[in-house]
């Protein structure tokens, strides 16, 4: 890091969380255009519909349940991923199917811990789309997780688990590891310094990147959470009925989805990085202890070394004085 600090496992939460607050109506549009069968209403005719029916609150309809999804889903994807950077040498960065290969188990194991909080996100976010009548009106998310657990059963909670994790998986590997990969990239090659400039290049690029990998599974999630219980038995029939449309039906809502995820990405890295740079742990401090007292361990070890191989002062008078002939030694006598 710039500072010489490295993230704590928290920091990723926290950040995401920031940037949900400012991209939620971008999200929010997303999910409506996802849900849609058939339409072909614009995200410009859907945001008019949206503020005519329930004004401007309308687009930060489930603000709490985004939240809470950040702080769930990922708190665990950021903090595994740094955790499990660590366990390998630091002298050298790691190679990129390594990092991808990190950020995917990362992705999967945060991707099944939000999955809740992505339900109920989902949910809140669609509600206003639906007639009066038929709108689930959680309160905020504790109350659609408390209402989906009383109406649903636990096992809902985790409705669409599947899709949501291999979503996060794809999406964890766009982010987090080619995020990692772009920037030092940037950096190694001389073309920009590790600064807010590196980390926002980065950060459009690895959403691109991320946007283009998870839209249909992005797609199949959003339609199964939001579905009635038991409209579609299994994934593959969502997958078929929503290829009855076409295969870009797939992609719907692609440009919403990056013009959402492009701006999340790059605040949840800048303020990571942010974070990061101003409260993270202090390596550096702690490898100055640690070279100092190995230094001074070094100069203990030589002293007694050269203590050991110089000799003492009484030792050489020892030896001149069996050098040196004695003065009363009798001289020898010249014939």
């Amino acid at each position: 890091q710039m500072s010489g600090r490295t993230e704590r496992w928290y920091f990723g939460g926290l950040a995401s969380a920031g940037a949900a607050c400012c991209t939620h109506p971008l999200d929010l549009l997303k999910v409506h255009l996802q849900t849609q069968q058939g339409g072909k209403i614009s995200l410009g005719q859907m945001s008019v519909k949206l503020y005519r029916s329930d004004g401007i609150l309308a687009f930060y309809n489930g603000i709490s349940a985004s939240i809470l999804r950040q702080m769930t889903y990922s708190t665990t994807r950021f903090g595994l991923y740094n955790v499990l950077k660590k366990q390998f040498p630091s002298d050298q960065p790691l190679p990129f199917y390594q990092k991808a290969f990190l950020a995917g188990v990362s992705g999967a194991c945060g991707g099944f811990v939000g999955t809740p909080g992505d339900l109920v996100n989902v949910r809140m976010q669609n509600d206003v789309k639906l007639p009066p009548e038929q709108r689930r009106n959680y309160k905020n998310a504790i109350d659609g997780v408390l209402r989906i657990l009383k109406e649903e059963g636990i096992v809902r909670l985790w409705g669409g688990a599947v899709m949501a994790t291999s979503r996060a998986i794809l999406m964890t590997i766009g982010q987090l590891a080619f995020y990692d990969q772009i920037k030092q990239t940037l950096v190694g090659l001389g073309m920009d310094k590790d600064n807010e400039v590196t980390h926002f290049s980065s950060a459009i690029l690895a959403a691109s990147i991320a946007t283009l990998m998870t839209q249909p599974m992005d797609v199949l999630k959003t339609r199964m959470m939001n579905a009635n219980p038991g409209q579609y038995k299994t994934i593959l029939h969502c997958v078929k009925h929503t290829a009855e449309t076409g295969p870009t039906a797939f992609f719907k809502g692609l440009m919403p989805a990056w013009v959402r995820l492009a701006p999340h990405t790059v605040l949840t890295f800048l303020i990571l990085e942010q974070l990061t740079k101003r409260f993270g742990y202090q390596q550096v401090a702690k490898a100055t202890v640690l070279s100092s007292n190995i230094v001074k361990k070094l100069e203990e070890q030589e002293e007694k070394s050269q203590s050991k191989v110089k000799p003492s002062p009484e030792s050489l008078k020892t030896s001149s004085s069996k050098v040196e002939p004695s003065p009363e030694s009798p001289k020898k006598v010249e014939h």
